[in-house]
């Protein structure tokens, strides 16, 4: 089945929610992916590397793309870290959330939810 191309009108919504669910800059990002932590949070793929990882390299590829450059692919991704940072949100644990998986998961998909 052929992917549904989306509209401008579609495009523009996805850009709009992910400005709004990753708040980290490129450079911000690219810092927490390098590091142990980053690279300890999640599920493995099967390649040693985490989904929310991968995930993240790609969010600083698409951070630091220019909007006209962003393909269907592009914003299929978009929508998928929107939802995937929507849910696990929702999943917030009791307490300071410092140090925990649950932080670093969302920090891999660029999104520290401490940062205002």
């Amino acid at each position: 089945m052929a992917k549904q191309e989306l509209s401008d009108d579609e495009r523009r919504q996805v850009r709009r929610d992910f400005a709004e669910a990753v708040n980290m800059t490129p450079k911000e990002l690219e810092d927490w992916l390098g590091t142990e932590e980053s690279r300890s949070a999640g599920q493995s793929d099967g390649d040693g590397e985490s989904v929310g990882h991968a995930s993240g390299r790609r969010i600083v590829e698409i951070l630091r793309a220019k909007q006209s450059d962003l393909d269907d692919d592009d914003h299929a991704h978009m929508k998928k870290v929107v939802g995937y940072v929507h849910r696990h949100s929702a999943q917030r644990p009791q307490g300071d959330v410092t140090g925990t998986k649950w932080r670093y998961s969302l920090m891999n998909w660029g999104n520290d939810p401490l940062k205002d």
